[in-house]
């Protein structure tokens, strides 16, 4: 069966959702609210019904599920005008970092259903992993059609506790971008020991691909994948001497996991 669905906000994250549900399945109605005239146009492109703002959408339009991609000290603002939509029974989804179910339930009728989402980047190829925590009147049926609607745009978990989105920023939202420093990081060192910056750049980027894809396929944890790759004396061995010397590798990383998770808390009292 169809289901209709309103997209407000239609940049990065907003297009990686819109263009997931619609491959996996063209029978969607998607809405989209985008200002940006060259975005709107994008997401036409892709089969959704695009209009530049709220007032413009069809009178008495009746979506399941209202996706809210907007940037968090805007999405206050937006939902202000989404009363209509709550009272039709509409589901809402916030992807806005910071913004908490409480936040946006202060400007919807009381009883509605919010649920909240911590993506992160890799959902532009469908990677992504999306972490969602429901309020409690959210339906077990939303909560499917919602987790199944995310699911194409990579892996979903929920959590109990909304407390926990914090460390889940710290963790898989901003995780990306430390991957990412780590691929720069290999690359220049591969530069350093004489190869080429293109083939540096390649074997960075490939052995980091095929190490997570090993990582997720195994039947075995990360550790024990460790300790097969590494031949007592070998190579490997002399370098993870290095990374793993005075615990300094788990140290720094729960110190900037921190600092991430630090800082996601005091943006969410901020908004």
């Amino acid at each position: 069966m169809s289901h209709t669905l309103l997209l407000i906000g239609c940049g990065n994250m907003g297009f990686a959702m819109l263009r997931g549900w619609l491959r996996e399945d063209p029978t969607l109605t998607v809405h989209v609210v985008e200002p940006a005239d060259a975005l709107r146009d994008r997401a036409a492109g892709v089969g959704a019904l695009a209009v530049p703002q709220l007032a413009d959408l069809p009178q008495g339009l009746v979506p399941e599920v209202v996706f809210v991609a907007v940037k968090p000290n805007l999405v206050e603002m937006v939902l202000a005008g989404c009363g209509d939509f709550a009272a039709r029974g509409a589901t809402f989804v916030s992807v806005a970092a910071g913004v908490t179910t409480a936040a946006m339930a202060h400007r919807l009728p009381g009883g509605a259903s919010i649920v909240r989402c911590m993506p992160n980047t890799p959902a532009a190829i469908g990677e992504g992993m999306m972490v969602l925590y429901a309020r409690v009147d959210v339906s077990d049926a939303a909560k499917t059609l919602v987790a199944s609607l995310l699911a194409t745009s990579g892996m979903v978990a929920w959590i109990d506790d909304e407390a926990q989105m914090d460390a889940v920023t710290a963790i898989s939202g901003s995780g990306p971008a430390y991957v990412f420093h780590f691929i720069e990081a290999l690359t220049d060192a591969g530069i350093a020991l004489g190869l080429p910056a293109k083939t540096a750049a390649l074997l960075a980027k490939q052995t980091v691909l095929g190490a997570g894809r090993l990582a997720m396929e195994a039947d075995v944890d990360p550790a024990t994948l460790r300790r097969q790759v590494t031949s007592p004396g070998g190579t490997t061995a002399a370098a993870l001497n290095v990374f793993m010397s005075d615990e300094r590798t788990e140290k720094l990383v729960a110190e900037a996991a921190r600092a991430a998770r630090d800082r996601s808390i005091e943006l969410g009292k901020s908004n």
